[in-house]
C-alpha cells in the first residue's frame, strides 16, 4: 500500500444529546463525504466501568457524576473510522470542545451550543485512538474492505 503507516484507526462517539436529537445520519455523513472508511459502527449504552475507564482523566472532578448521568441517558453511537491521518481529519471536522467557539461548517460548530452537551466525542491522539477504539470494539467487529473507490471491478472483456 502506497501510504502504509499513514493509515489510522480513530474512536468516534455520537453522544446522547446527538442520538436524542437525530443527528446520527447527519454526523455520520459529515465522516463519509470526507471520504473516510466506516470500519465500526454499532449502537450501545455505556456502564459505569466503561465510563470511568474512558473519562479517567476526569473521574475525580466533582463534574464526573453529571458526565456519567449524561452518557448513561441514552444509547450512543460508536464509530471506528480509518483513513489517512484520520484522527487529525476528525478532529478537524468535528470542532473544538467548547461548541460555542466552533468554527461554522465543523459538526459542533453546526450542531451543539455547549461543552458538556457538544454531541461527539473524538480521540485526540493516535495513541488514545487506539486505546479507546479497543476499549469499544472487539477485534471482531473492525471490518476490514476496500472502499469501491478505489478498487476497480473488471468485466471478462476488460481483463488484460
Amino acid at each position: 500500500m502506497k501510504f502504509e503507516g499513514l493509515y489510522e484507526k480513530t474512536l468516534v462517539l455520537i453522544k446522547p444529546d446527538a442520538v436524542q436529537r437525530g443527528l446520527i445520519g447527519e454526523i455520520l455523513k459529515r465522516f463519509e463525504m470526507k471520504g473516510l472508511k466506516v470500519v465500526g459502527l454499532k449502537l450501545m449504552r455505556l456502564d459505569e466501568a466503561v465510563l470511568r475507564e474512558h473519562y479517567a482523566h476526569i473521574s475525580g472532578k466533582p463534574f464526573y457524576p453529571g458526565v456519567e448521568r449524561f452518557m448513561m441517558s441514552s444509547p450512543i453511537v460508536a464509530l471506528c473510522l480509518e483513513g489517512l491521518e484520520v484522527v487529525e481529519a476528525v478532529r478537524l471536522i468535528t470542532g473544538v470542545t467548547k461548541a460555542r467557539q466552533a468554527e461554522a461548517g465543523s459538526i459542533r460548530g453546526d450542531l451543539a451550543m455547549s461543552v458538556a452537551c457538544n454531541v461527539i466525542h473524538t480521540s485526540d491522539t493516535v495513541e488514545n485512538a487506539r486505546a479507546e477504539v479497543a476499549r469499544f470494539f472487539k477485534p471482531d467487529e473492525i471490518h476490514d474492505y476496500d472502499k469501491s473507490e478505489f478498487v476497480h471491478v473488471y468485466t471478462e472483456d476488460e481483463r488484460v
